[in-house]
């Protein structure tokens, strides 16, 4: 069995309430099942019941042995990590894999600084489950039971990685939050002519390594934070389009193409009717499914 069923689907914040009760109001954290592997992609809020589940489902066997993979320490991204309730049982085992985010400090530093007496009544050496932080570069990591993952640089503001996991022939890539790489040495910018032509050819080949990655996904969970016009007046925030998600599951023969990262501001009735919108505008292309990520989906590869 290879499945992903969606825990949070939010970018940036949190945002309960009775405009995100169909497609929910947690950020980010997806669970992923391959064989007897279990996989979690990055620790927002949806983290917390996704960790009561596990509790209430999974340790039935006697111990219960977790990789998470960070896209990055952005808050929104982490911020469930501290009510995780795994962390507090001795029968766990958990390995956090992720990029080195800024400066000199290290993954667990970054992480585990959330469970430090300043923002939190327990601290990280603390817990009782066994935790061990691991950090990441691009490359491919072989989990054993048939379960390889590739590891993408994204472009956003800081660190942030994309995964593709690969098990019996199918493979589901995560992609969030990434912005199309451009050139910053435009002519607007610079007066030189050959930087200009050089960052264009640098934009270019980090985009082509982007729809490389992509190719041939069973599922591809991606960045869709911004409708295009409002994309044009966000560049540099380190988030896409629908459109340019779009353009690039096409471009590389995707089967499911999810969107995801849905701004704190689309109410319920805005993600269905640009899920509708949507799927109309793509129909011709029958080997493409659009569908907009929500709270307890699940689907399986």
């Amino acid at each position: 069995m290879f499945s992903l069923r969606f825990w949070g689907v939010r970018g940036s914040i949190p945002c309960p309430g009775k405009n995100t009760l169909i497609f929910g109001g947690n950020t980010s954290c997806l669970e992923l099942r391959a064989g007897n592997k279990l996989i979690i992609v990055d620790m927002g809020t949806g983290i917390k019941p996704l960790g009561d589940y596990l509790l209430a489902n999974d340790l039935k066997n006697g111990s219960l042995d977790i990789d998470i993979f960070i896209s990055h320490t952005h808050w929104d991204h982490i911020m469930g990590f501290p009510m995780f309730a795994p962390i507090f049982n001795p029968a766990v085992n958990i390995r956090i894999w992720g990029p080195i985010s800024f400066d000199n400090n290290s993954l667990a530093s970054i992480v585990g600084e959330q469970l430090s007496y300043k923002y939190w009544p327990v601290r990280l050496s603390e817990l009782v489950a066994r935790v061990e932080f691991r950090e990441l570069n691009e490359g491919r990591i072989d989990l054993g039971g048939g379960l390889k993952v590739s590891c993408k640089y994204l472009n956003h503001s800081i660190a942030c990685m994309g995964y593709s996991f690969e098990y019996m022939d199918r493979k589901i890539v995560s992609a969030f939050d990434h912005e199309p790489f451009r050139n910053l040495f435009s002519s607007e910018m610079s007066h030189n002519e050959f930087s200009s032509m050089e960052g264009e050819a640098a934009a270019s080949d980090e985009n082509k390594k982007m729809f490389d990655f992509y190719k041939n996904a069973d599922i591809l969970v991606h960045d869709a934070q911004f409708l295009p016009g409002e994309f044009e007046n966000r560049i540099g925030w380190g988030h896409s389009s629908y459109d340019y998600a779009i353009n690039a599951a096409l471009a590389e023969k995707v089967k499911n193409l999810i969107f995801f990262h849905h701004d704190p501001n689309r109410s319920d009735k805005e993600l269905g009717m640009l899920e509708k919108n949507y799927r109309k505008k793509t129909r011709k292309f029958r080997d493409l499914k659009i569908t907009m990520a929500r709270e307890g989906l699940k689907i399986e590869v």
